[in-house]
């Protein structure tokens, strides 16, 4: 292996480039027309464009991927996570091309990425399942036998796409004269986004820790778990906060649930790394979940906890190395980390995208602190991807040191020309709920609800910025031709001396005006 293709694009694609960089490895970046100029494309040693902005027309064109690895004689491809990364023909076509893929076998991402077959797999090695339906329900399942199966389940129950993850295709249901509709929502969101409108009923466990086990697996037989991640904290099945180790979790169940997550990789014929996630309930009980099989958003959280670099093991895996980890220090925590995603989302708008210009940014740094992130001053946020900008995980001794850093970080990161979701992470990292660890995956929706739409911040820093220039630009140009000043700016005169310089009072002033013209505006 010499030269690897980036099937991606964002953090995850800059994330890999650097893992290349560092093993002496070329890269090569695709890019659809709007990404163009975007940071992964810039850093990579070799660059191909391979279609429009839409997904469909470049990120998920298989065939225009494999023809710019055989172009530029890469020889392995990285998929990342999304687009096509749990794609069991993307693995196949470029086994194929005889492209190694820094992944599992087509044949595992098969098994383990249709939720129902996984289920089964992890009953056959004796993990426990949440009750729900062995089988699939495509669209020529009617209806009545659907609500006959969540009849025998019990309701609350969850409609769960057999394909994909990310929260997507899946809606909790109270009674049966809310399934129907249910069902049909969850599988348009399914067919859209994986092309695959089957669904699943499980039952919903109630107010449930969603805990998961990363792990490493070679072409040798050995498999290795990491000290478990706690990824409760979601909005609307959506991963927002993820911390290593959990604050729930003591040694006996941490050794139980890495134990069933060796269990289920193995029974899978499972290669290089994946997550295994699982549902625990509040007498600690847990039940398996699913695989993601690929690189999760969240790994950043076991690397600074672990003290392993997991991107170096994937592609040392895929070239038949031999794991030399030990699952005694892998399971040990070296302090803790906490993970925040950072969006280019309005917060005070139900989360909706804030696509546009960045037209400045300072991303925190500083002890502890790392920052996974694509977006620089300058940057275009498209509005054809997921809006995440980067994810700042904070390292501390303990929670406590974490939870601080963390803190602090948040304080210093500036986004300005977008909206960001940092005054939402800011005010969930002050609440009382956070700092007791009383998570569970619906904790975040009940917050939220309890804060009726209450705004998470002021006035948009770039709407400040352009009001206060505005401002100042006003009151000078009616000083040349000799106009009285504006009531606002006389009464500031008159208080502080009519014959003072622009001091730092001046200045609050001009901003005081700044914030009342933006807010006017």
């Amino acid at each position: 292996m010499h030269k690897i293709l980036i099937a991606n694009r964002g953090e995850i694609a800059v994330r890999v480039i650097r893992a290349c960089r560092e093993l002496g490895l070329g890269s090569v970046a695709v890019f659809s027309e709007c990404d163009r100029t975007a940071r992964h494309v810039r850093m990579a040693d070799e660059a191909v464009a391979i279609g429009g902005n839409a997904p469909s027309d470049s990120y998920l064109r298989i065939d225009r991927i494999i023809d710019a690895a055989r172009a530029t004689g890469a020889d392995a491809v990285h998929p990342g996570y999304g687009f096509l990364s749990e794609n069991e023909d993307f693995a196949s076509a470029c086994r194929d091309a005889t492209l190694t893929f820094i992944g599992p076998t087509p044949e595992a991402v098969a098994r383990v990425g249709s939720k129902t077959i996984a289920r089964q797999i992890a009953a056959s090695a004796g993990v426990p399942v949440v009750p729900g339906t062995e089988e699939s329900f495509g669209l020529d399942v009617a209806d009545a036998d659907i609500a006959r199966a969540a009849q025998r389940i019990g309701y609350p129950v969850l409609i769960k796409a057999v394909a994909g993850g990310g929260g997507k295709g899946m809606r909790v249901v109270a009674s049966a004269a809310d399934l129907q509709g249910a069902v049909r929502m969850a599988r348009s969101e399914a067919g859209s986004a994986f092309g695959d409108s089957s669904v699943y009923v499980e039952r919903c466990v109630q107010r449930p820790r969603h805990l998961e086990i990363q792990i490493l697996a070679d072409h040798h037989g050995t498999v290795v778990p990491f000290v478990e991640r706690e990824c409760s904290i979601q909005r609307r099945h959506q991963k927002v906060f993820e911390e290593s180790p959990s604050p729930a979790a003591d040694a006996g169940l941490r050794s139980r649930l890495a134990d069933a997550a060796v269990a289920v990789a193995k029974a899978a014929s499972y290669t290089n790394a994946g997550t295994v996630e699982f549902l625990v309930d509040a007498e600690g009980d847990f039940y398996f979940l699913e695989v993601n099989a690929r690189l999760q958003v969240e790994h950043p959280v076991t690397e600074m906890v672990a003290g392993v670099d997991i991107v170096h093991w994937q592609i040392r895996i895929a070239n038949g190395e031999r794991l030399t980890l030990s699952s005694l220090d892998t399971l040990t925590p070296k302090g803790h980390a906490i993970e925040c995603r950072v969006y280019a989302e309005d917060p005070d708008a139900g989360f909706l995208p804030s696509p546009g210009r960045i037209v400045a940014l300072r991303a925190p740094e500083g002890p502890g602190i790392r920052n996974d992130g694509w977006a620089e001053e300058g940057s275009e946020i498209p509005v054809f991807y997921d809006s995440l900008l980067s994810k700042v995980i904070a390292w501390g001794e303990n929670r406590s040191q974490a939870t601080a850093r963390l803190r602090r970080a948040l304080d210093e990161y500036d986004i300005i020309g977008v909206r960001s979701t940092l005054p939402f992470s800011r005010w969930l990292l002050g609440s009382r709920e956070f700092a007791e660890a009383r998570l569970h995956t619906n904790a975040l929706d009940e917050l939220l609800q309890q804060r009726a739409g209450e705004p998470f911040g002021g006035l948009d820093p770039s709407i400040e910025e352009v009001a206060a220039v505005a401002a100042c630009l006003v009151e000078a140009s009616a000083a040349a031709v000799g106009l009285p000043a504006s009531n606002d700016v006389r009464r500031r005169q008159s208080a502080s001396g009519r014959n003072r310089s622009a001091t730092p009072s001046m200045e609050r002033s001009w901003k005081a005006l700044a914030r009342k013209e933006g807010l006017r505006g």
